[in-house]
């Protein structure tokens, strides 16, 4: 106390610079995800497309971060009702409260993030087939006005959070959601020329890099540390520090157990290692542990995280079979593993119940499914979403952006 007086210093400043430091830190740590789903899917798509991919990840993370400046926090956040249903509209990210625990900006950056991870999920479902125009306007609604609205019904402090609703780190609020709005997309979009055939066949497109896509998931998986970690919002006091630290390792073991349970699954039924769905299996774990990786026990994580590795195999071929194209899986991992995700919750969370978590994913995965369909559709009768057959035979990259991302090998990516 002696030295922080000799300073200028009180513990409540020092806290607060030290809390301040921990939101920005994790904040970058969510921003590098960025790098991660570009990286990710651009691996996972053809070498025609890749440009493109790249393009819409740069652009979405920039369309997210000046909605959400413009208008997504202020929906989300400032000034609005406790347990309301609308959201009100003041001045773009409020004023620092007098009694905050870290500084406004740093909260909003790291909200910021969340809100761009939401629309990375989107871009890879609908990768190979969509107009690039189409899909940023959809980024400006998604990040400004979708997103923020049943973020305000959750964390904003709207009737969900007031039901109970649990959702540590956004397994709904986050992961769900940017699959409910790739869904509607999909479905309106269609598949790709040639992933199905007659008589129900699946015909697999490989990805062009999967170098790249390894690189992409281990991003993701650092990324998620400042995901999930982040989100205790504190540290700066031996409770919050030591839950931060078991925060880290349910996630890490999540994560690990998703990757082996796909792998072993994928070894059971085509005898292989399917480095794709290993890859998702890691994604997926990271997904379930985010609705709650503080209260249940280092293996009850695992458990969970392996459960997800196994339903994200069966989700992404459920998904062929019905022929709903996603590329990289996108909608199996944040779909399907956020659903799980959170009905896991009340096992390990007592303030948790089953109720309120089914009625948490039914208003967000409804909310953000028909809003997103209806602008989809309007975007279909207007400026189109779909490219023509020729633009997606001869790739993304020469009708959309007009640069090669592999030249030396255009004339094999054409005759893909």
């Amino acid at each position: 106390m002696e030295e922080l007086t000799k300073l200028g210093l009180t513990v409540t400043e020092l806290r607060f610079a030290l809390d301040t430091f921990y939101f920005l830190v994790s904040g970058a740590l969510v921003m590098w995800m960025a790098a991660g789903f570009a990286m990710l899917e651009a691996g996972l798509v053809r070498s025609k497309n890749t440009t493109e991919i790249l393009t819409k990840n740069v652009c979405l993370y920039s369309i997210a971060c000046i909605m959400y400046l413009l208008l997504g926090y202020n929906l989300m956040y400032v000034g609005n009702e406790e347990g309301g249903w609308l959201p009100s509209i003041g001045s773009l990210i409020g004023t620092q409260a007098a009694d905050a625990d870290h500084a406004l900006e740093s909260d909003f950056f790291f909200q910021v993030v969340f809100v761009a991870t939401a629309m990375s999920i989107v871009s890879g479902a609908v990768a190979e087939r969509m107009k690039l125009w189409a899909f940023l306007v959809f980024s400006v609604v998604m990040t400004g006005v979708i997103y923020p609205i049943e973020g305000y019904w959750t964390w904003g402090g709207g009737f969900l959070s007031q039901a109970g609703f649990v959702d540590f780190a956004g397994s709904g609020i986050v992961h769900m959601a940017g699959a409910a709005a790739a869904i509607a997309g999909v479905l309106l979009l269609g598949p790709r020329k040639g992933k199905y055939g007659a008589n129900g066949q699946v015909n697999p497109i490989p990805g062009s890099n999967l170098p790249m896509a390894t690189l992409g998931m281990f991003i993701l998986w650092m990324g998620w540390f400042g995901f999930n970690g982040g989100s205790q919002l504190l540290v700066s006091d031996a409770a919050n520090a030591t839950s931060v630290a078991k925060i880290f390792v349910n996630t890490n073991s999540a994560a690990a157990f998703g990757a082996i349970s796909a792998l072993l699954l994928c070894k059971y039924i085509w005898g292989k290692a399917d480095l794709t769905m290993i890859l998702n299996g890691a994604l997926a774990g990271l997904v379930a542990i985010t609705a709650d990786p503080l209260s249940p026990s280092l293996l009850a994580a695992g458990g969970i995280g392996a459960l997800a590795g196994l339903l994200v195999v069966f989700a992404i071929v459920g998904l062929d079979r019905i022929k709903i194209d996603d590329p990289v899986g996108a909608i199996s991992v944040h779909g399907g593993a956020g659903i799980l995700g959170l009905l896991l919750v009340p096992i390990s969370n007592e303030e948790a119940s089953f109720s309120t978590q089914i009625l948490g994913i039914v208003v967000i995965f409804s909310w953000v499914f028909l809003a997103s369909i209806a602008v989809w559709f309007v975007l279909k009768l207007t400026m189109g979403i779909r490219v023509s057959e020729e633009e997606e035979y001869n790739g993304m990259d020469a009708s959309d952006c007009g640069v090669d991302a592999y030249p030396e090998f255009v004339s094999v990516k054409n005759a893909s």
